[in-house]
């Protein structure tokens, strides 16, 4: 029977670095689970219980003009941005996801589940051979103070005691000398 192969993962948006924070655009987040800003932005108002001044924030005016700088954007005049932009960290990406009802943010939601499980799984074999080399490094050391100690033993017997003592030859010979 074949296999069903994984869906491919999804295209990210792009991220950015706001107030030492990664995060990302409520425009961008909003197109990646298939809904307009306006639909996604009225989610998220109506469970701003659940989006903490961590999870998300709204961009002030001089981040929003640097941010513009970097990406291309319509002008206000022209059907642009009228208000400034909120942006998400990742928790707060994970949490849209939650309150929103498209398929693609059912679908992510799922996706991001997954992959928190994967991670945990991947970490705790991790966990398990860092434990197995912590475990080898213990033996190796208790071997090394064990041949340091041999080694120790062994110098004395290979190195012969330096005697200055005349010593007495052995054999026959004659006792004039």
């Amino acid at each position: 029977m074949p296999q069903k192969s994984k869906p491919a993962p999804p295209q990210l948006p792009p991220l950015y670095k706001i107030r030492n924070q990664t995060v990302v655009l409520d425009s961008d987040l909003a197109k990646l689970y298939g809904v307009e800003t306006k639909v996604f932005n009225q989610a998220i108002t109506r469970n701003a219980d659940r989006f903490p001044h961590d999870f998300v924030f709204r961009l002030e005016r001089h981040e929003f003009t640097n941010l513009k700088s970097q990406i291309v954007t319509s002008s206000s005049s022209h059907g642009g941005v009228r208000k400034l932009p909120r942006v998400f960290t990742e928790h707060g990406a994970l949490m849209a996801a939650t309150v929103l009802r498209s398929k693609q943010a059912v679908a992510m939601s799922v996706y991001l589940v997954r992959a928190f499980v994967a991670m945990r799984e991947e970490l705790a074999t991790n966990a398990k051979i860092l434990h197995r080399i912590e475990k080898i490094d213990r033996k190796l050391l208790e071997h090394d103070y064990v041949l340091q100690d041999v080694v120790e033993k062994l110098i004395p017997l290979l190195n012969p005691p330096m005697d200055s003592s005349p010593k007495r030859r052995i054999g026959f010979g004659s006792d004039d000398s």
